[in-house]
């Protein structure tokens, strides 16, 4: 990996277009190099991960909402949408399929300067493969691209400092991604993925106080803006450029200002792709600081016993999670009883008492209003806090994979006084975790998430399908997603019409 400094440039300045960070990910873009094996192997999974918590998410309001703008655009050749039959306009196939694959948090993460779920990389670059006639060599090529620039842009560059929500990573990773696909050239690429930045900057609000459906529809609208990006490049519009590091550029104005420096580590010329595997996915439907979290609850019941005897509970834990989805947010919303499903699973407060109370986690019992109102469990949940530890942010920021983690100590007190700790550093299907996740793991999600939404012998022929993924043609490529009965989408609530 080589490291490229970047920041802000006087338009006064010589800076060649060379040495622009946009122009330098279009190189890797356009490298060459084969796929390794086992981040083929890893990008397989990942379709599968996505596969799978889109099928659970299938027939919720916002999934519903997307799918039915998707249907209005029907178009040949066109790409698929989960669930139904036909082809549709690319960038709203991979709009609906990124609503479906995000709405339920339950799908890939990688944490390091910021925030990223790096398989929403996987609905626009499949719904352009599809669309372009492209075979699954192409894809698995665009897919090790889109992760690879995902992962190198969170590495280095954090957004959520400056309030600006993590999808601007995903644009340019996406754009970078559909352009390995297509083996676009260097100059069309840089350009798409300046216009795929400049459309995808948004602020914080969406993952903040009352969270709305906007989480899940954030990273779907960008990877429909990547596609659009591409479109327009290919045509040969520009972008605004320096996109990063021009004088009213993104660095200046939206992130750490004029006098700001990033370090972006990015593959050199033959060196493969291997970002993926620095990733990894979750066993629980929540954010992913409290994966780990989750399994400490399962190990403290045991523990504790009688819950009733709690006086208090403190999660010691990285600035990440104290922050972000603990109490030094500071929004009231991660206690309220009625708060959305979003704001449930960004509270780790809540998240925590009802893994300690059910001793389990599912995506949708876990979060039904009935559940959230149960008195008791609102009283444990207002006895949890949390607090930032020095350790657990430093681990969380190693470069080290051994030392890095995202968990958390628990510090129980009894009203007898008794304390009782114990801590988890990673989750348990994190690869350093109990239960490393591998392929008999993403196909065992599938099977649960499918479960009476994806008949029996069509969940048998997608898993067929993906596990050769990189060997399928063209024309099956179409086959990389699944079909539900009426009877199931007759579950979803009817979408309202709107302007299509």
């Amino acid at each position: 990996m080589k490291n490229h400094l970047v920041r802000t440039h006087r338009s006064a300045e010589v800076f060649p277009r060379e040495e622009h960070l946009a122009w330098r990910i279009a190189e890797v873009a356009t490298d060459p190099v084969e796929v390794a094996p086992e981040t083929e192997e890893m990008i397989v999974n990942r379709i599968i991960d996505n596969a799978a918590v889109a099928a659970a998410s299938l027939v919720r309001r916002p999934v519903s909402n997307a799918r039915a703008q998707a249907l209005t655009h029907p178009y040949q050749p066109g790409a698929t949408v989960f669930g139904v039959d036909g082809r549709y306009s690319p960038e709203w196939a991979a709009f609906a399929n990124g609503v479906a694959v995000r709405e339920l948090d339950f799908h890939d993460t990688f944490l390091a300067a910021e925030y990223s779920h790096p398989g929403d990389n996987i609905p626009s670059i499949l719904a352009v493969a599809q669309h372009a006639g492209r075979n699954g060599r192409d894809l698995i090529r665009g897919l090790a691209t889109g992760y690879e620039i995902q992962v190198d842009l969170v590495r280095a560059i954090c957004l959520h400092e400056h309030k600006i929500d993590h999808v601007a990573h995903l644009g340019p990773s996406a754009a970078a991604g559909i352009g390995t696909l297509l083996g676009l050239n260097t100059e069309t690429i840089y350009q798409a993925i300046g216009q795929a930045l400049h459309t995808t900057t948004a602020t914080r609000q969406s993952r903040k106080g009352e969270i709305s459906s906007w989480k899940a529809y954030a990273p779907a609208f960008a990877g429909k803006m990547a596609v659009e990006a591409v479109d327009r490049a290919m045509r040969g519009e520009g972008a605004p450029s320096p996109i990063w590091e021009g004088e009213d550029g993104v660095i200046a104005w939206l992130l750490g200002g004029p006098t700001a420096e990033y370090s972006v580590p990015l593959p050199g010329p033959g060196e493969p792709k291997r970002g993926i595997l620095d990733t990894y996915t979750k066993e629980h439907s929540a954010e992913y600081q409290s994966q780990a979290p989750i399994d400490l609850a399962f190990r403290l019941r045991e523990q504790i016993g009688d819950l009733d005897q709690i006086a208090s509970i403190v999660l010691h834990t990285s600035h990440h999670t104290h922050y972000v989805i603990g109490t030094g947010s500071n929004d009231p919303q991660k206690f309220d009883p009625k708060a959305s499903r979003e704001t449930l699973d960004h509270s780790i407060m809540y998240i925590f008492a009802v893994a300690l109370q059910d001793g389990t986690w599912h995506h949708e019992r876990s979060y039904a209003p009935e559940r959230a109102q149960r008195p008791d469990t609102i009283e444990l949940w207002n006895k949890i806090s949390t607090a930032e530890d020095p350790e657990w942010t430093r681990r969380y920021h190693s470069t080290d994979p051994n030392e890095k983690a995202f968990g958390a100590r628990a510090e129980v007190t009894l009203k007898s006084g008794e304390v009782i700790v114990d801590e988890l550093a990673v989750a348990d299907a994190h690869p350093l975790g109990a239960r490393p996740f591998a392929r008999d793991q993403y196909i065992a999600k599938f099977r649960t998430l499918a479960e009476g939404v994806i008949e029996p012998a069509e969940q048998d022929r997608f898993l067929e399908v993906v596990q050769r993924a990189g060997e399928l043609s063209a024309a099956e490529l179409s086959e990389l997603t699944f079909t539900v009965s009426a009877d199931v989408l007759a579950r979803a609530p009817k979408s309202p019409k709107g302007l299509f």
